[in-house]
């Protein structure tokens, strides 16, 4: 995978984020895509790209994930730990 700056920026800032929600019982993997497309506006990843950013870092500490965003046939929550 060739890493642009934005992509490691974008990889860097969502693993603080998910280090930040540790003590939290979970991650929504919504409000963390919200956080990210708030703190960096002009980020142009993919949903879907930061959603498996968030879930490789989730993994790789710990820490349990809700994949709460909207799916084509609407809402649909998953939990994992």
């Amino acid at each position: 995978m060739v890493h642009d700056f934005q992509t490691v920026a974008v990889e860097r800032a969502a693993e603080a984020y998910v280090l930040s929600r540790r003590k939290a019982r979970f991650l929504s993997m919504a409000m963390a895509i919200r956080a990210i497309r708030t703190l960096m506006p002009a980020c142009t990843v993919t949903d879907q790209m930061l959603e498996e950013l968030f879930a490789e870092a989730c993994i790789a500490h710990g820490v349990p994930v809700a994949f709460d965003t909207a799916t084509a046939s609407g809402l649909e929550m998953r939990l994992h730990s």
